[in-house]
């Protein structure tokens, strides 16, 4: 049963194993393990962020391409639930219908960006993805009577998921039982299923083509297997996953807008991620989705605190300001690339086999 749910790609580290475990218990018991707004979001955030990430490392892990239109399909699959939900109603057939329409759009767009792009050489093709998602972010903020434009679209989900459903009046283990909680559970069996999903892919016959693509293109080409027609098809799918994560941010935010889901800050993010968790293995997207995010959520509340506790040393008290997050994330990134060049799951993998030999 368990070959079949991972494919037969094993973790192949004890410690790489422990983490990932710990991570799966810990985000499918957040609710009650750290209770509270700011940390069932920063749970939530992960979840879609590891179904993005994992998506992407399907691209640029797998098959060796270099896209920035990733978050165009993000934010298409947040704007059709919007969009849907905000013309017909929060009804689960709108959701339907902005899940289905957002899911077309990507594999049309993704399919013409494929054909037409993938043919020339890697860097043109990384430009041109740049000025297709640029044009798509222009185009969402000026078509405002569709997308809300600047301002975005606030909209309502179905009652089971919003937070004034209460089927019980008395808490579960001092957590209220209320739609917002059957959200996120929501939000979770998605994300497992989809990382499953990929995981699938990955390691089948189709993943190893692309891993074959991805290390020698011509010798892949010679072989006798259709380069394009395998990068397309990798492209389109990642697009697809792309769109559902996008789903998944605007059923849990009820809101969605350009800055949300649109924006390149969100592309260098996953490009981070990616890049600590370690490309080409599907498991990194969800370790460094959880290191990033939970460095970005609480960063600052921790700098505060050695901020006050350094009062007696000004200099100190001042490097360690709040206000210089994002210098501090700056550094662990830095570091983090240094000792593990990698990622995480790369470098974890590497010790459990000289050890075994």
């Amino acid at each position: 049963m368990l070959n079949r749910l991972l494919s037969n790609d094993y973790p192949r580290s004890k410690v790489l194993a422990v983490i990932l475990v710990a991570i799966l218990i810990g985000l499918a018991f957040a609710p009650f393990l750290f209770p509270g707004v700011k940390a069932l979001s920063v749970a939530a955030k992960v979840l879609i962020f590891v179904v993005l990430v994992a998506s992407f490392d399907l691209l640029l892990g797998y098959t060796g391409i270099v896209s920035f239109a990733h978050t165009m399909f993000f934010g298409i699959g947040a704007y059709g639930i919007a969009v849907a939900t905000t013309r017909l109603g929060p009804t689960w057939t709108a959701l339907g219908v902005g899940i289905g329409g957002a899911l077309l759009l990507s594999l049309l767009l993704s399919l013409a960006v494929g054909l037409f792009s993938l043919r020339v050489r890697a860097i043109f093709f990384a430009m041109i993805t740049l000025a297709v998602a640029a044009a798509f972010q222009t185009l969402a903020s000026q078509l405002s009577d569709i997308t809300g434009g600047e301002d975005g679209l606030t909209f309502k989900v179905p009652e089971f998921l919003s937070p004034s459903f209460e089927p019980f009046e008395e808490p579960f283990l001092g957590v209220a039982i209320d739609g917002r909680l059957i959200c996120y559970y929501l939000l979770f069996v998605t994300a497992v299923a989809l990382v499953l999903a990929l995981l699938r892919i990955v390691n089948s016959p189709f993943g190893r083509v692309l891993q074959a693509i991805r290390e020698n293109e011509f010798r892949a080409e010679a072989i006798g297997y259709r380069v394009v027609v395998y990068r397309t098809t990798s492209s389109v799918l990642s697009a697809l996953f792309a769109t559902l994560a996008g789903c998944m941010l605007a059923l849990w935010l009820r809101y969605n807008g350009p800055d949300t889901s649109l924006s390149f800050e969100i592309m260098m993010d996953c490009l981070l991620i990616v890049v600590i968790g370690g490309m080409g293995t599907i498991y990194g997207s969800a370790i460094g989705a959880v290191l990033f995010l939970v460095a970005q959520s609480y960063l600052q509340d921790l700098l505060r605190l050695g901020s006050e506790a350094a009062t007696g040393l000004p200099w100190l008290s001042a490097l360690l300001s709040p206000d210089r997050w994002l210098l501090w994330l700056g550094v662990l990134f830095v570091l983090s690339v240094y000792y593990f060049p990698t990622g995480v799951v790369g470098r974890l993998r590497a010790a459990a086999a000289r050890k075994a030999g």
